[in-house]
């Protein structure tokens, strides 16, 4: 027995029998990565095993769409896991395909479900188009909050966090009272000056609920 060096996983996911580790990868992996991210993995499943003895241990290499696919030939949603690993430098040395998760594999395990890499590249294709800058500053914009448009707006985009916090809005004002802390969180944008959603707003005024 030794101490396990110190490892991190991307997504960890434990289940009644199994625990699933996935280290997610950049599709363009370096030359030099493929020899230290199996030894890390192989480290990673014995500090895990030992911690879960009663557990099936599996831990993936998780790559989010296949590069080699051909866009006028193939689905974007398919992948051909013996032509990636073949133009990966070192991967076949390394790697076993069952190792790998790619594509549709990677999203429906991660999802439970099936064709979640379709819902997914429709839901971008939906929202990336010519009115998207005009859309995104609307939803910024806090006095457009009470009207239908607006609801029906985030649906379209499914900003489903923030509908649930619209839908309650009554609720959340009565609760954050005088509080001023609240008050300045509630004021605060759906989105931050980053453009990203506002994760951290969205909890504080869940938790209300």
């Amino acid at each position: 027995m030794v101490s396990a060096l110190d490892f991190s996983a991307d997504v960890f996911i434990e289940d009644e029998n199994v625990i699933t580790a996935i280290e997610l990868k950049s599709v363009k992996p370096n030359s030099g990565e493929m020899r230290g991210e199996k030894q890390k993995i192989l480290e990673g499943k014995a500090a895990l095993w030992h911690k879960f003895p009663e557990k099936e241990i599996k831990f993936f290499l998780g790559f989010p769409f296949d590069p080699t696919v051909n866009p006028n030939a193939e689905s974007p949603y398919t992948s051909n896991k013996p032509r990636f690993t073949i133009s990966c430098i070192n991967m076949n040395k390394y790697f076993a395909p069952d190792e790998i998760l790619i594509s549709s594999d990677l999203w429906d395990l991660l999802s439970g479900q099936i064709s979640t890499m379709e819902q997914i590249i429709e839901i971008i294709n939906s929202i990336s188009t010519v009115e998207f800058l005009h859309i995104f500053q609307y939803l910024n914009e806090n006095s457009n909050r009470n009207s239908q448009n607006y609801k029906d707006t985030l649906s379209s985009w499914n900003l489903l966090s923030e509908l649930q916090l619209i839908n309650n809005d009554e609720t959340i004002r009565e609760r954050i009272g005088h509080d001023r802390n609240l008050n300045r969180i509630y004021n605060k944008t759906a989105f931050d000056n980053k453009g990203n959603y506002n994760t951290d707003r969205y909890t504080a005024l869940k938790n209300l609920l």
